[in-house]
């Protein structure tokens, strides 16, 4: 029988046309719905953590109808714990957690690597550049603008967004792929807290994703170890614009960064149609064993 999955707000506030799961991810039997008279009737319910941090509990459902027994109380932050204020209240809420961590109990990552029924021929885009990097979010304390600063006394940067050139909207992937290098630095350093920066703004432009963020080991989990270059391969940024520079100048090693595209294909999560119907899917597939996250600020945290 059909699933239905209350979203309590919508996430940011921005009411979105949901999407029909069925038709973008095979995933039947779903009813998404942002009308909270259908409280009751609900399998699952999923909580916004930034707007749940806005409204406080008090926005929370209270008592009336009080929550059905088997309803499963869905927490959903895409956020990193840097950046996830107000977690210390909500111990023993939630019966699910939803994110990008990979032991959520709905995972859901910004992309991932799969491999297509049948391979298809990878271009590499003509380079005529060297390094971009495209970021929205300036803050000087973040270890992703410290470590930019040094790194470009030795090579040049294409900056874009807050602090740099202009971006057309809709026109990041392309302007990229010009690019031979993109600096998928994250704005905090998070276990599995790999963005659409690595997935979106490198791999699907095609540009070599340098990367600052979880140790090296951690981004293995996730894709092959020649798809990238870590910060950390290098004691000091200099050593790492030299081996950039090299790369420049040697085509065959340059290459070997593409090796990869030969098996796989790069999927990029879409917010937050997908966040929805992989939760309905989840409820649909869990059967009736319900539990409750009883420490939801030391997990997400650790």
């Amino acid at each position: 029988e059909a699933v239905t999955v209350l979203l309590w707000w919508e996430p940011f506030g921005r009411p979105g046309h949901l999407p029909d799961c069925q038709r973008r991810y095979n995933i039947s039997g779903c009813r998404l719905s942002a009308d909270r008279s259908r409280f009751g009737e609900a399998q699952a319910v999923l909580f916004h953590h930034r707007d749940l941090a806005r409204h406080g509990a008090a926005g929370l459902p209270r008592g009336s109808p009080p929550r059905p027994p088997r309803q499963r109380w869905v927490w959903m932050n895409f956020e990193s714990p840097s950046h996830s204020a107000g977690l210390r209240g909500l111990a023993g809420l939630f019966n699910w957690t939803m994110s990008y961590r990979r032991d959520s109990d709905v995972f859901v990552p910004y992309g991932y690597l799969y491999v297509p029924p049948a391979p298809r021929p990878f271009v590499l885009p003509r380079k005529t550049r060297l390094v971009a990097w495209v970021i929205s979010n300036w803050n000087e304390e973040h270890a992703r603008v410290r470590y930019y600063r040094q790194l470009k006394e030795h090579l040049p940067i294409d900056v874009y967004g807050a602090r740099g050139l202009a971006l057309a909207e809709g026109s990041l992937v392309e302007t990229v792929s010009a690019y031979k290098f993109y600096l998928a630095f994250e704005n905090s350093q998070h276990t599995d807290y790999i963005t659409e920066k690595l997935w979106r703004n490198a791999f699907s432009a095609s540009a070599v994703p340098v990367v600052l963020g979880p140790r090296r080991a951690n981004y293995e989990r996730f894709m092959p170890p020649d798809s990238f270059i870590h910060v950390d391969d290098f004691s000091s940024p200099r050593l790492l614009a030299t081996y950039l520079k090299f790369l420049d100048k040697n085509k065959p090693n340059y290459r070997q960064y593409f090796a990869w595209r030969k098996k796989y294909e790069v999927h990029v999560t879409s917010f937050w149609d997908e966040h929805f119907c992989k939760v309905c899917e989840a409820v649909r597939m869990a059967g009736n064993q319900i539990k409750t996250v009883q420490n939801l600020a030391s997990w997400f945290e650790s």
